[in-house]
């Protein structure tokens, strides 16, 4: 874990003197400030607050970069999640000035650095610590859809074929990371976190549509239920939301009507 964190800061540290390979001189820095809403029942008991901190960055920082920085040099007792540091694993989704982003591929300088940056953690989802929420209600959705592939039981001799136009019918929501940024982006969820949410739809989505796959009538089972697709009310939010740009909202409307027609 100690390499992982050493390779995730891209930059060099400000007191440096930090030269391009080609002996330019210092690359520029700036200061940023974030305004992180923190909670820590241990030490500051049940009500959330404000705490600002203040580092140097630099053009090519992301805001996990900064995070880091505030956790290794300020204040180790600030918690979030990250792992891979590339968009990939999504544990580090977080609310950045009002919208969910991953602090991995949000650069400083695209965030209007000289304001304050409001670093807060997702919505919906009960918080445990600073930035870090309870996935707990959020996996539960997902394995409830059944997120696997179900057969009836004839093996194929080689592998199950699949034609590109077959595999393109789902293609676009194999991309999710399962960061949950589209399902704390939604209102409805917000309202009583019972709705499975956009990415237990998304999910489904993936699997009704694969032609390799005989379990569609029971996942559009699951789902058409008072807390399912039917909840949707088409905000677009989670399509905003999506780091990988996947359309979700299409994806639902299309296992709406799957649930209708029975064509999948």
């Amino acid at each position: 874990m100690s390499t992982l964190m050493e390779n995730t800061t891209s930059s060099p540290g400000p007191e440096t003197g930090a030269e391009t390979g080609g002996g330019m001189g210092e690359i520029p820095s700036f200061d940023v400030t974030l305004r992180i809403r923190r909670y820590s029942p241990e030490t500051h008991g049940d009500e959330a607050y404000w705490q600002e901190f203040t580092v140097t960055a630099y053009g090519t920082d992301r805001l996990l970069d900064a995070l880091h920085k505030v956790k290794w040099d300020v204040d180790g007792s600030l918690t979030f999640r990250r792992s891979c540091a590339h968009g990939v694993c999504g544990s580090d989704a977080m609310r950045i000035n009002g919208r969910n982003r991953l602090a991995c591929k949000v650069l400083l300088k695209d965030l209007n650095p000289d304001k304050p940056i409001l670093v807060e953690p997702l919505k919906g989802l009960p918080v445990k610590k600073d930035l870090v929420v309870d996935m707990e209600p959020f996996f539960a959705s997902y394995r409830e859809i059944m997120p696997f592939l179900i057969t009836g039981g004839n093996e194929p001799t080689r592998e199950r074929l699949q034609s590109a136009e077959q595999r393109e019918r789902f293609d676009d929501t194999t991309k999710c990371i399962l960061c949950a940024a589209c399902t704390s982006s939604c209102p409805v969820f917000w309202t009583d976190g019972q709705y499975f949410g956009p990415a237990a739809i998304v999910n489904a989505h993936r699997f009704i549509f694969d032609s390799r796959d005989d379990g569609a009538a029971q996942r559009l089972e699951i789902l058409n239920d008072k807390e399912g697709v039917w909840r949707c009310r088409t905000i677009f939010n989670c399509s905003e939301a999506c780091p990988r740009g996947i359309e979700i909202t299409k994806a639902i409307k299309e296992v709406k009507r799957a649930m209708i027609t029975r064509a999948f």
